[in-house]
């Protein structure tokens, strides 16, 4: 049953209130080491909630008599069909019922939306606690993959999308995901999205600021997150030339003050001169995750610009969170 626009616009408003994370499983090792990233950041908030999301695509292949009445009723885990989205989002339910993220005292709930062309339409199961937190496994239908993804976003809202990358972009034939998805997804979401390779604790965030005004915004929403799963902090900016050295060590130092002043510890900091996507990919090597903002101030020399953003999504090896 779906609700009326009013419904889903006070829905969507008390989301807002909440931290929520939205994990695209496609069972690699790399999207269930994203899914342990997103229940790190959720473990100790209450008000966050967590979204394990396969996307396939529409079949009319699937038809049979019955099935369509059949799943709108059932849990989609006891189907017993052969879907790969149904088996990936049960290895991720597993795992985080592994990691006491979820336990059998949590309500479930089990919803059907009907989709034209699909007897199997969009299914999901939303399992909740006593104080308010929220696990979803949803199998959604789409035309491609990263307009499914986009689309959930509108359900949503979301905070954080992860992405899982089998290699690097130069070699990803072992991934579901296409890179074009993650580059679409990357540009269009309006949250940040984390392209997760080799996604690992404690080895810390490299935040990489040019001192503009969304750069420390993205320092204030990169605290947040570093914050809930406990991850060191170091800071970067990058100068073109040797001249704009002391520019990009103000730029590092207004990020740091910023950062203790969420009550978060900064172990390192400093400046590198050069090309900035490179110099930011060989810095960043040793961390777990580089985090880059999506566009920055065109009018500095220590020019920030999504094309390094996203240049540095695509040639890194380690995870990069493209921060809004």
């Amino acid at each position: 049953m779906v609700g009326t626009d009013t419904d889903l616009n006070q829905i969507f408003e008390n989301r807002k209130e909440r931290y929520r994370v939205l994990v695209c499983i496609d069972g690699t090792k790399e999207s269930y080491r994203g899914l342990s990233y997103a229940a790190d950041a959720a473990a100790s908030n209450p008000k966050s909630d967590i979204i394990l999301l396969y996307v396939r695509p529409i079949d009319q292949g699937l038809r049979s008599g019955g099935l369509q009445v059949r799943v709108a009723r059932e849990n989609m885990l006891s189907w017993g069909l052969e879907l790969p989205g149904i088996k990936y989002l049960k290895q991720g339910l597993e795992q985080l019922i592994a990691g006491d993220a979820l336990s059998a005292d949590w309500n479930e709930k089990i919803t059907h939306t009907d989709v034209e062309g699909d007897p199997l339409g969009d299914n999901k199961i939303e399992y909740t606690n006593q104080v308010g937190q929220t696990i979803v496994l949803k199998l959604k239908t789409a035309s491609t993959i990263a307009s499914g993804i986009l689309d959930q976003y509108q359900l949503g809202p979301y905070d954080l999308i992860i992405l899982g990358d089998e290699g690097s972009w130069g070699g990803w034939a072992k991934s579901f995901w296409d890179p074009a998805v993650a580059e679409k997804v990357s540009m269009h979401a309006p949250c940040s999205v984390l392209v997760a390779r080799s996604l690992e604790r404690g080895h810390g965030h490299l935040l990489c600021t040019d001192g503009s005004e969304r750069a420390m915004a993205m320092v204030k929403r990169s605290a947040i997150v570093s914050k809930r799963i406990g991850s060191r902090l170091s800071v970067l900016s990058v100068a073109r030339d040797t001249e704009g050295e002391e520019e990009a060590w103000t730029f590092v130092n207004q990020a740091v003050n910023e950062l203790k002043s969420n009550g978060l510890d900064v172990v390192d900091s400093f400046v590198r001169v050069g090309n900035p996507f490179e110099e930011i990919i060989d810095a960043g090597e040793k961390y777990s995750c580089i985090v880059v903002g999506s566009s920055g101030n065109t009018s500095l020399k220590r020019i920030f610009l999504g094309s390094v953003a996203f240049k540095v999504m695509e040639h890194a090896t380690n995870s990069v969170m493209i921060a809004r």
